[in-house]
C-alpha cells in the first residue's frame, strides 16, 4: 500500500469503527470487515449485500457462480451454528431458495436478531487453508498469528505468534515456524503457496491492529493460499473501545542513570540496621562490611547511636551526605513512611527486602509504595526479595551470605528460593558472577531495567533471568532484541497459564496458550530459552566459556559407540548440524583409528585406544577449517584414565589455539567417579565437560549456537 493511500484508508476505517461504537457493538459485520480489509489491501473475495431473494440471485449472477451465502447480523457471531451459511450455490434459483432458508434459520436461532441482509460472496476453491489473525495480550500487547486454517485449526493448535507490527522477515519466519510448514511447499505434486502473498497479508494485518488499538481480535479464517495469491474467505473483527495500550516505558538513558546509582552506589543506607544477631538488618550490615564494600554505610535506627562500629541515624534525612541506595530491613507496614523520607532525601533507589505486600494479599500496601516511588522518582527493587550482589563493587546488599567468586555472568530471579539456588550453584561450580539480583514482586524494577543496565556494564558478558511473568512483555522483548545482539540473554520462564478468558472468543485467541506466545516472542527477540533451572545455570556457566563458532559443522569424536549415538540424538534435539564427512577427511581420520573403529561422523575411535588416539583425532578436528565445533565422548578405560584424557585435551586445545585454531569444544565423560575430577579440570580450562551426561554438553553448545545465530555472527 502506498504512503499516499494510507491516510484515506485510515479515514475509511475510522468511519466504520465510529459507526460500530455509536451502535455500542463489540464486533464488525462481515461487510464492514470487507471495507476494513479493502482499505488496507488485504485480499478478500468479491461480495455484496442482498436485501431480497431477487437481489441475491442478481448479485450471484454478476460475480459468477458458485457463491457462498451468509447471514449478516450483529446479533449472530457464529453464523454456521445458526444455520446461517450455505456454500456451493450454483444457480439463480438456488440463490433465491438459499436466501429464504438462511432467513428462516436465523429467525429460529434468535427470534429478535437484527438482520441486515444476506451476504453473497464469490466462492473460493483449491489452495491450502491457513489462518492469519491477531490478539491483544495483557503483557505483550498486539500480536499477529499464523497457522493452518479451516476446521483443524483448534484441534491441531499449530500456530505461531510475533509482536505486531511484524516485518517482512518476521512474516516469512512465521511461514517456517509452524510444524506443518512442509504443507506450504506443496505435497504430493501439489503447488507450493505464494510466500510473498501470504507474508504480505501477515504484515498488513499486523499493521492494521497496530494502527487501530481498539481492534483487539482479528481472524482471517480460512485464508485460501495458492501459488498465485492468498485470499481471506472470512473476516471476524472484535473491538474494545476501552482498550488502552501500555504507556511507553522510560527511556533507556533514564533507566541506566538510575540503575548505575543503585547497582554501583557510593553510599548506602540500611533502614532497620540492627546490632542484634539473627535480624535481617544485622545480616545486611555484616554482609556490606564483610563483603568488602568500600563506599559509605549509614545505619538507620530510631534509637541506636551506633551499629557495628558505624554511626547510626534516626532517619535518612539526618545524614549530611548523598545516599544512592537505601536497603530496607523493616516490617512492611513501616515501609511507606520511610520511603517518603528517601524521596525527600532524593535517594534514587530503594531495595525492599520486606515481604507482606501483594504476595501476602496486601495489594493496597504495594500500590501505596508504588505511588510514593512515582511521586519522588525513587526506583523500587522488590518488595519481597533477598536483595542483590554486584561483585565488581564488592557489594552484598542482601541478607544471604557474602559472595566472592567474581566473574561476568549477571543472574536474576523473581523467587527467593530460586535466588538461593543460583547463589549455591555459582559458589559450588566456582562460576564467577558480576551480579545476582532478586526482583520479587516487581513493583517497579523488572527484567528490562536489568537488561538496560547490564547491556552497558563492562563487567557483564551474559545475562540469565528467571521469571514467572513479564510485567511488560513488549518492553522486555524490545530490550532483549537489542541486548542479545551484543550479549547472550537466557530466560527461564516459569508457569504456563492461559492468555486470559478475553481472547478466547476468536480462533486465534483460543489457540493462544500463553506459553506459546512466550516461546515465539522470546525467540523473535534473540533470547535463549532455558527449559529448567539446571539448564539456566549450566547455560550461564558454559555459554561464556565457549568461543563463538564460525560455522554450522559439528563433529563428534567418541571412545564409546553408545555415547556416539546419544550425542548424535542430542545434536538433532538442539538444532545443531552433524557435519557430512568429506571423503578426504574421512580417510585422514581412518589413519588414526583401528580398522574396526567407525569413521564418518561420529568418529568412533573405540575404547581400547591409547591417549595418543584422542590427541591425534582431536588435533585433526581442530585444524580442519571445515569443522566448526567438536563434541568429545570419553569412555573411562585403563589405557586412557580420566585425568590423562583431561590433561591431554587441555594441552591440545592450548597448542592449537596458539596456532590460531579456536573452536568450541564440549565433552561428555562416561566412567567411574574419577571422571568427576576430570570434568571439573576440563571445565576450568575452557572445555565445558559433564560426567554422566550426554545431553548437557550438547545443550550448552546448542545455546551458544542459538545466540550466535540470533546475533548474526554465523
Amino acid at each position: 500500500m502506498s504512503d499516499a493511500a494510507i491516510p484515506n484508508a485510515k479515514a475509511t476505517i475510522r468511519e466504520v469503527l465510529d459507526r460500530v461504537k455509536a451502535d455500542k457493538r463489540s464486533s464488525l459485520t462481515a461487510p464492514e470487515g470487507k471495507v476494513v480489509c479493502d482499505a488496507y489491501g488485504i485480499p478478500v473475495p468479491k461480495e455484496g449485500l442482498a436485501k431480497s431473494a431477487a437481489e441475491a440471485a442478481k448479485l450471484a449472477g454478476d460475480m459468477g457462480f458458485p457463491v457462498v451465502m451468509k447471514i449478516v447480523s450483529p446479533d449472530i457471531l457464529h453464523k454456521t451454528e445458526a444455520g446461517g451459511v450455505i456454500v456451493g450455490v450454483k444457480t439463480a434459483d438456488d440463490a433465491k431458495a438459499a436466501y429464504e432458508t438462511i432467513l428462516a434459520n436465523a429467525k429460529k436461532y434468535k427470534a429478535d436478531a437484527k438482520i441486515e441482509g444476506i451476504q453473497v460472496q464469490q466462492m473460493l476453491t483449491g489452495g491450502t487453508e491457513v489462518i492469519v489473525g491477531s490478539i491483544t495480550d495483557g503483557s505483550f500487547g498486539k500480536l499477529v498469528a499464523f497457522g493452518l486454517g479451516g476446521v483443524l485449526v483448534e484441534v491441531l493448535k499449530d500456530v505461531t505468534f510475533r509482536l505486531a507490527p511484524a516485518t517482512k522477515d518476521d512474516a516469512l519466519s512465521m511461514l517456517d515456524g509452524i510444524q506443518a510448514h512442509e504443507m506450504l511447499k506443496g505435497v504430493r505434486g501439489g503447488d507450493a503457496v505464494s510466500r510473498e502473498a501470504l507474508s504480505d497479508v501477515i504484515v498488513k494485518v499486523s499493521q492494521l491492529v497496530s494502527d487501530f488499538p481498539e481492534i483487539v481480535e482479528l481472524d482471517l479464517n480460512p485464508v485460501f493460499a495458492t501459488k498465485n495469491g492468498a485470499i481471506a474467505a472470512d473476516v471476524r473483527i472484535v473491538v474494545d473501545f476501552d482498550y488502552k495500550p501500555r504507556p511507553a516505558p522510560r527511556s533507556n538513558e533514564e533507566i541506566v542513570t538510575a540503575m548505575k546509582r543503585i547497582m554501583m552506589p557510593k553510599a548506602i543506607a540500611v533502614i532497620g540496621a540492627s546490632a542484634e544477631d539473627g535480624k535481617i538488618g544485622n545480616s545486611v550490615m555484616k554482609n556490606l562490611i564483610n563483603g568488602g564494600y568500600k563506599g559509605e554505610i549509614y545505619p538507620i535506627h530510631p534509637k541506636a547511636s551506633e551499629i557495628l562500629g558505624y554511626k547510626a541515624y534516626k532517619s535518612v534525612k539526618d545524614v549530611a551526605g548523598v545516599i544512592d541506595t537505601a536497603v530496607f530491613a523493616i516490617p512492611a507496614k513501616f515501609v511507606a513512611g520511610a520511603l517518603i523520607e528517601c524521596g525527600e532525601k532524593q535517594i534514587p533507589g530503594a531495595v525492599l527486602i520486606p515481604s507482606g505486600f501483594a504476595e501476602a494479599n496486601e495489594p493496597e500496601l504495594q500500590a501505596e509504595i508504588v505511588e510514593i516511588g512515582k511521586k519522588y522518582n525513587v526506583r523500587l527493587m522488590g518488595p519481597n526479595i533477598y536483595g542483590f550482589y554486584y561483585t565488581p563493587a564488592n557489594l552484598c546488599a542482601t541478607f544471604c551470605t557474602a559472595y566472592d567468586v567474581k566473574g561476568h555472568a549477571a543472574l536474576s530471579s523473581q523467587s527467593g528460593g530460586i535466588g538461593m539456588a543460583i547463589i549455591g550453584f555459582s559458589r559450588s561450580a566456582k562460576m564467577g558472577v558480576s551480579a545476582i539480583v532478586g526482583l520479587g514482586n516487581k513493583s517497579d524494577i523488572d527484567e528490562d531495567d536489568l537488561l538496560a543496565f547490564f547491556e552497558q556494564d563492562p563487567n557483564t558478558n551474559l545475562i540469565a533471568q528467571h521469571c514467572e511473568d513479564l510485567k511488560d512483555g513488549r518492553a522486555f522483548a524490545e530490550a532483549a532484541k537489542r541486548v542479545s545482539k551484543k550479549k547472550p540473554v537466557i530466560v527461564l520462564k516459569a508457569g504456563r497459564t492461559s492468555a486470559g478468558a478475553k481472547a478466547a472468543s476468536s480462533h486465534t485467541g483460543a489457540l493462544a496458550g500463553n506459553d506459546k506466545i512466550y516461546e515465539d516472542v522470546l525467540k523473535q527477540s534473540g533470547v535463549i530459552r532455558a527449559r529448567s533451572l539446571r539448564q539456566l545455570l549450566e547455560f550461564a556457566r558454559g555459554v561464556p566459556v565457549l568461543p563463538t563458532p564460525k560455522g554450522e559443522n559439528v563433529l563428534i569424536i567418541t571412545g564409546a559407540g553408545g555415547s556416539g549415538v546419544l550425542l548424535s540424538d542430542a545434536v538433532v534435539d538442539n538444532d545443531l548440524s552433524l557435519m557430512a564427512m568429506p571423503a578426504d577427511l574421512d580417510a585422514a581420520f581412518r589413519k588414526f583409528i583401528p580398522p574396526f573403529g567407525a569413521a564418518g561422523n561420529p568418529v568412533d575411535i573405540t575404547g581400547g585406544e591409547p591417549p595418543i588416539t584422542y590427541v591425534n583425532t582431536v588435533k585433526l578436528g581442530l585444524s580442519d577449517d571445515r569443522i566448526h565445533a567438536l563434541i568429545l565422548g570419553y569412555w573411562h578405560t585403563i589405557v586412557t584414565p580420566p585425568m590423562v584424557f583431561a590433561r591431554n585435551m587441555v594441552e591440545v586445545k592450548k597448542e592449537m589455539e596458539a596456532k590460531g585454531f579456536v573452536k568450541p569444544i564440549v565433552a561428555s565423560l562416561a566412567g567411574d567417579v574419577e571422571v568427576e575430577e576430570a570434568a571439573e579440570y576440563l571445565y576450568q580450562n575452557g572445555i565445558p565437560a559433564y560426567a554422566y551426561s550426554t545431553e548437557l554438553p550438547v545443550e550448552v553448545l546448542g545455546a551458544k549456537y542459538k545466540w550466535a545465530r540470533g546475533a548474526g555472527l554465523l
